[in-house]
């Protein structure tokens, strides 16, 4: 995770960053980490950020190609990460600006 985190490319949405870089594994699989700065508040509040993030991102694993590291930096606070509703639609926003997420599989990119 250390070198995704120096070495992989970077994607900024709001108070969540990701950074993401292939992976060799074989079988192709993905790894996850997620990170939450002092900044983010106290321990309490930082574990509940985390907690929220890596609940949206088991909600997205499915439709995420795999073969990658993917390193989430959490740089806002409770209040602008709410929940694990908000974190999956940024998530997945910057996974699709990356490549990463299959639209389709989403369903967010239909139109009514």
């Amino acid at each position: 995770m250390r070198t995704a985190r120096s070495r992989g490319r970077a994607i900024a949405e709001g108070p969540l960053v990701l950074r993401y870089l292939p992976n060799l594994s074989d079988p192709a699989c993905n790894r996850y980490g997620v990170v939450a700065g002092r900044k983010s508040g106290g321990s309490v509040q930082r574990n509940r950020l985390k907690r929220v993030t890596r609940e949206a991102l088991r909600a997205l694993h499915p439709t995420v190609r795999p073969g990658y590291d993917l390193v989430v930096i959490i740089r806002g606070t409770v209040e602008e990460l709410p929940g694990a509703g908000e974190a999956r639609h940024l998530l997945a926003r910057m996974l699709r600006r990356a490549g990463l997420l299959n639209p389709a599989a989403t369903g967010e990119g239909e139109q009514p």
